[in-house]
């Protein structure tokens, strides 16, 4: 069992990482990551609505929408779900940490339409973990997306610096580094979670 969540949270971050192998989560991605210092409150945010989201989607789910027969309001609900504990990150964000709030503008709303936020609820459903593993999974992936995102931003701050053609500034050099960063994601082999089962 040990062995299966820590294949399912190694796979989660590096292999099958949401923005590098599934393009889950672009628009927040591209656009947070300007800019260093917002990048962990946008990470620790999307962490925490991933963890929490699967948690309660997995529990609607098994005990509310399949006893009912109502699998098929999976998405409406786990939408509902998701926004709810956004408004909620929102709210404390902006009465505790006004600066962070500030710093990530329009991205901490669009976290509701994150699809790597509704897509690890859907994989969790799925792929049919038990609830220990939908919550590996959803922590995992928002691992694996503040990672993308402090990869991403530090490559970005570079690239600032750097002689780079008109035609390439801004995001169209954002989007061929966010493509090698995939490549470079997608050479770990699977042969890499053999060693944890």
């Amino acid at each position: 069992m040990s062995g299966e969540i820590i294949a399912i949270a190694i796979g989660t971050i590096f292999i099958n990482n949401f923005v590098f192998s599934q393009f889950l989560g672009i628009c927040p991605f591209i656009g947070v990551s300007k800019k260093l210092d917002s990048v962990l409150g946008m990470g620790l945010a999307v962490i925490f609505v991933m963890t929490l989201g699967s948690m309660v989607t997995y529990l609607i789910y098994k005990y509310l929408l399949v006893p009912f027969n109502l699998q098929y309001l999976k998405i409406i609900f786990f939408i509902l779900i998701i926004a709810s504990i956004v408004q909620f990150i929102e709210i404390i964000l902006k009465k505790q940490l006004p600066f962070l709030y500030n710093a990530l503008g329009i991205y901490l709303p669009l976290i509701t339409t994150n699809c790597a936020v509704l897509g690890v609820a859907l994989l969790n459903i799925n792929k049919n973990y038990n609830f220990i593993e939908s919550l590996i999974h959803g922590f995992s992936g928002g691992v694996g997306f503040l990672i993308a995102l402090f990869l991403m931003s530090t490559i970005r701050e570079k690239l600032d610096l750097a002689t780079i053609p008109k035609a390439f500034k801004g995001v169209p050099i954002a989007f061929i580094s966010a493509g090698l960063m995939a490549l470079a994601f997608l050479a770990a082999d699977r042969s890499m979670l053999d060693i944890f089962k």
